[in-house]
């Protein structure tokens, strides 16, 4: 028996539908806010999100896109636009809890249901012992150039005296 388009698509939808419960260490929602307002269906909004640097404790990054409302994003399905504001800082001790490479992965999230992602990648300028965050979308096809950069400089906490050096936890 032959399968119609729209019964593949529900069932794919469901199936992402059940992965989300891996998503539950996801990003914080902070706050959203509409920009264009939809009659009947969900408005276009800004949202602010904040995450936690898995390799870095002691580094918050916050991040703001724009979500689609309209019919394709009440249903998931719209391609975000490529434009992500970051800021990212300290706020507590830095630990590193292990070494990581230049440009690695902290989070990355689709901006479309195929196609797009967005991620926020970590460095480590040692001359200035500064961690360096970069947010940037990547399409299949031909890319996008929209990105956005955050620096944390690596300094005492408290009453503590000690800073690690960023260059003692890169590969290489």
């Amino acid at each position: 028996m032959r399968r119609s388009f729209f019964a593949y698509a529900v069932g794919l939808l469901v199936g992402l539908g059940a992965a989300a419960p891996a998503l539950a260490d996801g990003p914080d929602l902070i706050f959203r806010k509409s920009t264009v307002f939809k009659l009947l269906t969900p408005n276009d909004k800004l949202a602010t999100y904040a995450i936690d640097d898995p390799v870095v404790d002691g580094v918050g990054c916050w991040y703001t896109v724009p979500e689609r409302g309209g019919i394709a994003g009440a249903f998931g399905v719209a391609e975000e636009v490529s434009d992500v504001s970051l800021a990212c800082r300290q706020f507590g001790p830095i630990k590193f809890n292990e070494k990581s490479e230049q440009g690695d992965v902290v989070f990355r999230e689709r901006r479309s249901f195929i196609f797009k992602k967005m991620q926020i990648v970590r460095g480590c300028d040692a001359k200035r012992n500064v961690l360096v965050y970069m947010v940037y979308s990547d399409k299949l096809v031909e890319g996008s150039p929209k990105n956005s950069t955050s620096t944390v400089p690596l300094m005492p906490w408290g009453t503590t005296g000690d800073v690690p050096k960023c260059a003692d936890f890169i590969r290489g």
